[in-house]
């Protein structure tokens, strides 16, 4: 379009010649789908570099995708990636079920300038782990040690400069994973240790997650500091947690009854 900046303008007094409108047809013109793809999502679409970064990628793992190959080959393919590109690049990685070299982008990551260690980054990470793997599963504890110690270095967790809800979205996502000693590091670490304020869910998100894995001990824990916050609460806020426990309570008898 920017031919358009260099088109002559019409002077004064002058005026295109009118076009004769007689004989043509008036009408809405409509274009469909050509194929059977559905619209783009906000969030979802990848640049060139980005693309041809993964099929890079791909391409030099496709006999090797050993750990060190996988970091080797990261390094070359994405390494010259804005931090647009490649984050969108690790989430199209975990979206196609490519979780090891996602891994690998994440090596390259943590190596730029403007990496932070973020809770909802490794959620993701987290959710996409492949389920029932043994080898998965030890990965992602080792994510939750480098996450930790990302997070020491840094100065650690600092209440009211944490986001609650990402903290939040990573314990659920371990929890679910069924990683409990890892969420159970990240909740004493932010949570005992850090003094983040959080709120009721995630004290009920680790007590019932807790209990489930067999992790009575750390859920009693969990329980006692769900009651040291409640006692702090003040008296009108403390009324509306108890009916919308009473509230909670209800719904699930109903279904019995």
């Amino acid at each position: 379009m920017a031919f358009l900046l260099f088109a002559p303008r019409p002077t004064a007094g002058t005026r295109p010649a009118a076009r004769p409108t007689a004989g043509l047809w008036r009408g809405r013109i409509t274009c469909g789908p050509r194929d059977n793809r559905g619209p783009l999502q906000r969030g979802r679409s990848l640049s060139t570099e980005a693309i041809l970064a993964i099929q890079s990628l791909k391409r030099l793992t496709a006999a090797d995708r050993s750990p060190a190959a996988a970091s080797a080959a990261a390094a070359s393919a994405l390494g010259r990636l804005l931090k647009a590109d490649l984050v969108a690049a690790m989430a199209e990685l975990q979206r196609q079920g490519h979780w090891s070299l996602a891994l690998a982008a994440l090596h390259v990551a943590r190596g730029e300038p403007w990496y932070r260690p973020d809770p909802a980054l490794y959620a993701t990470f987290v959710s996409s782990s492949p389920a029932n793997d043994d080898d998965a599963g030890a990965a992602v504890d080792a994510l939750v040690e480098a996450f930790l110690e990302e997070k020491a270095r840094g100065g650690g967790f600092v209440d009211g400069e944490e986001d609650v809800y990402k903290l939040t979205r990573l314990l659920r996502a371990l929890v679910a994973r069924g990683r409990g000693r890892a969420a159970w590091r990240v909740y004493d670490a932010a949570v005992r240790k850090g003094g983040i304020d959080v709120d009721e869910y995630v004290y009920r998100v680790m007590a019932r997650g807790m209990s489930r894995l067999g992790l009575e001990e750390e859920a009693a824990v969990v329980e006692a500091d769900l009651a040291e916050w409640e006692a702090t609460v003040s008296p009108p806020a403390r009324d509306v947690l108890d009916e919308m426990s009473a509230r909670d309570k209800s719904k699930t008898k109903a279904p019995a009854s």
